[in-house]
């Protein structure tokens, strides 16, 4: 039996279609088989990359600011909260001070009586404030008596307090500071129902009610404080000086 093609047979085999994008092949039976090529819709032109790398640049510098921004205010909330622990230390402390003052005269260096209590007007004189104070512990078991002298001071915007190991003719011990960027201090003294902007003690008055602090801080904010001095108002000429 003769074996015929599909072509003399009468029919012809059917043809593959070319797929989308693609080129499609035939067959020469003089040059042999014809390449394929992918079309040129499956790369990147140079202008759809560059558009990419400016949108990729410009996410990264939106996450590069927030980024920053967000360090910068946890930088700053931590200043803040730094500061008002730094008020809150300068409140204990000098309502501890005045809440457990004493009427007790002392000496400095040079063997020269000290008032018990001077209050100053403003920061501009060093003290601006001098006590005597009780409760001072004596974990130690140190040879001190248990009363303790004890200043305040603005020095180069900075309040210190100051405190003696001795009442009488002792030096000064190392300074503390409680509280930075101070630009000024004004002080007040209630004695009597009435404010004065200096206190001069007196053997009737060795100490004032009350003391009011106004604290101007470098950064342009004020803060007022208010202080009983001892156990606070106390009777003067039949009537309460509250």
């Amino acid at each position: 039996m003769v074996s015929r093609s599909p072509s003399e047979a009468g029919f012809e085999l059917p043809r593959r279609s070319a797929e989308p994008g693609l080129k499609s092949c035939g067959r020469s039976a003089e040059h042999g088989f014809e390449s394929c090529g992918g079309s040129a819709e499956h790369g990147f032109t140079l202008v759809e990359l560059m558009v990419s790398l400016l949108i990729f640049s410009l996410l990264a510098a939106a996450g590069v600011g927030l980024l920053a921004f967000s360090v910068r205010a946890q930088q700053v909330g931590a200043e803040k909260l730094t500061d008002i622990a730094k008020l809150n230390q300068l409140a204990s402390a000098l309502s501890a001070d005045l809440a457990q003052v004493r009427a007790r005269p002392t000496r400095n260096e040079a063997g020269d009586p000290v008032p018990p209590f001077f209050g100053a007007r403003d920061s501009g004189t060093t003290p601006m404030l001098r006590l005597v104070r009780a409760g001072w512990t004596n974990v130690d078991a140190a040879p001190r008596p248990s009363e303790q002298k004890v200043e305040y001071r603005l020095d180069n915007g900075s309040l210190l307090r100051v405190s003696y190991p001795m009442l009488d003719g002792a030096a000064p011990g190392p300074a503390a500071t409680i509280l930075n960027d101070v630009a000024s201090i004004k002080l007040r003294y209630r004695f009597a129902g009435a404010w004065s902007d200096q206190w001069n003690p007196a053997p009737d008055r060795p100490l004032p009610d009350a003391v009011e602090m106004t604290i101007a801080r470098t950064h342009g904010t004020t803060f007022r404080e208010l202080f009983l001095v001892g156990t606070g108002y106390r009777v003067h000429g039949g009537g309460n000086a509250g």
